[in-house]
């Protein structure tokens, strides 16, 4: 097999975000390090293509830069990470767990370790690829499609799609969030698109390199939360959900809450004190 690749390819999929935590690790960081070691071994090998995630910069805002992780860095620089000694640690903490039986809900990710693991991912590409060719895409979350092979074609409900199923099903009418929040999400196949061109272009120019690229749309024709709204409430009309039953399911508009407040206040009127009377 090693003598028949020029490309090789690591990506993860969306699953894998809120894991147990050894197996997001194993897989975000460790994933991508041991197919790099695959790569190197492969003779004809003339590029390696790194599917990464806008997220690993963090929380920031305006235009954000395709800026390498150096070994050990961090986002706000004020100490070093030590890839190796936080896997250590992650085994032994592990281990302790399971002698005192701890379950899986226990041992799991959160969004910023997610973004922090596939940082640490890219640190070992950069820090361990030797001469070769490095190229690092970073998308935001992958939405379906927009043209090919079909318009909003998609295999199963990952990142924001549970949103739009559940308020297809009629089950989400209210949501804790600002109307103009812009949502940065792409479409799979231009981030495919990305990669083929990618791919042919850094093939041709041979450079020992590590060149990233962001894959994004909220800088240029940004996506709102009441885009979305409005976008998920038509279609629906047009297409309603068909419950078990076989009766359509009507949908109203969804409404946000930008304040915290008046959304929990929601939640105490309609489900807490309800179920505090049934109950007593």
């Amino acid at each position: 097999m090693s003598q028949i690749y020029q490309f090789v390819f690591f990506f993860i999929l969306a699953f894998l975000t809120f894991g147990r935590y050894d197996i997001a690790l194993g897989i975000n960081t460790f994933g991508a390090f041991n197919v790099l070691n695959f790569g190197k071994k492969c003779d004809k090998i003339k590029l390696f293509l790194h599917i990464s995630t806008a997220y690993v910069c963090g929380e920031k805002a305006g235009i954000i830069l395709e800026k390498r992780f150096y070994m050990g860095e961090t986002l706000k620089g004020t100490h070093s990470i030590n890839i190796f000694e936080e896997k250590r640690t992650m085994e032994e903490q592990l281990a302790q767990l399971r002698c005192h039986g701890a379950p899986d809900k226990a041992i799991k990710s959160s969004m910023k370790e997610f973004g922090l693991k596939r940082a640490m991912g890219e640190m070992l590409l950069g820090q361990f690829k030797g001469d070769l060719p490095l190229v690092i895409i970073r998308p935001t979350a992958i939405a379906s499609t927009y043209k090919q092979p079909f318009p909003g074609w998609i295999e199963g409900v990952r990142t924001f799609d549970s949103f739009i199923v559940s308020y297809g099903k009629g089950k989400l009418t209210c949501f804790p969030a600002n109307p103009n929040t812009i949502v940065d999400v792409i479409p799979v196949d231009m981030v495919v698109n990305a990669m083929v061109v990618a791919m042919r272009v850094h093939y041709a120019e041979r450079h020992v390199c590590e060149t990233i690229y962001h894959v994004s749309s909220s800088f240029r024709n940004p996506l709102t939360l009441s885009d979305l709204r409005n976008l998920f409430h038509c279609y629906f009309i047009k297409n309603p959900w068909i419950d078990a039953n076989g009766l359509r399911v009507k949908v109203g508009q969804l409404t946000f809450f930008s304040k915290a407040n008046r959304y929990l206040l929601l939640m105490q009127m309609k489900y807490v004190l309800p179920l505090k009377v049934w109950c007593s």
